[in-house]
């Protein structure tokens, strides 16, 4: 069996990763997703976002591709350049240590968990929580208090 700790630890190349996701990065993995994990494995596109609860047309996530890779307690999120690999066992030290996606540059620490059935996220001397959960066949993305976003599974 492949263990999700077999398999090296992912991250931003400088820049980012381009136009194109990068290879998967847990795709030899075989290990069980952990008891806790919400099953959230697949490449989703954000469809709809709402901010204090309006609307918002035009938004430029929308049609944002968020490609997201799962083995054991492991979670690789890939997105608009960035490689986010961390194990969801509410830790800083194996949460995500990686770069903000808006400079490719700005280093950023975060605790990841599954509580409830919720990814939560929790950046290091930030006040804001990211959460992602499944409703019926679509995904929500919760940022903080910026947004909520809905997205398919393609």
């Amino acid at each position: 069996m492949v263990m999700a700790s077999d398999i090296p630890t992912a991250h931003t190349p400088p820049g980012g990763y381009g136009q194109d996701f990068p290879a998967p990065i847990l795709a030899s993995c075989t290990e069980p997703l952990s008891k806790d994990a919400v099953d959230l494995r697949g490449t989703w596109e954000v469809v709809s976002i709402q901010s204090n609860g309006e609307m918002i047309i035009g938004h430029p996530l929308l049609g944002n591709l968020q490609r997201i890779e799962q083995c054991g307690n492991r979670v690789v999120i890939c997105s608009s350049g960035v490689v986010h690999d961390m194990g969801a066992d509410g830790t800083l030290e194996n949460g995500v240590h990686d770069v903000q996606a808006a400079d490719f540059s700005t280093e950023i620490r975060v605790v990841a968990i599954f509580e409830n059935g919720v990814h939560v996220l929790r950046p290091e001397g930030m006040p804001i929580e990211v959460r992602r959960w499944l409703d019926g066949s679509e995904m929500v993305w919760e940022y903080g208090p910026m947004f909520t976003a809905r997205l398919k599974k393609l």
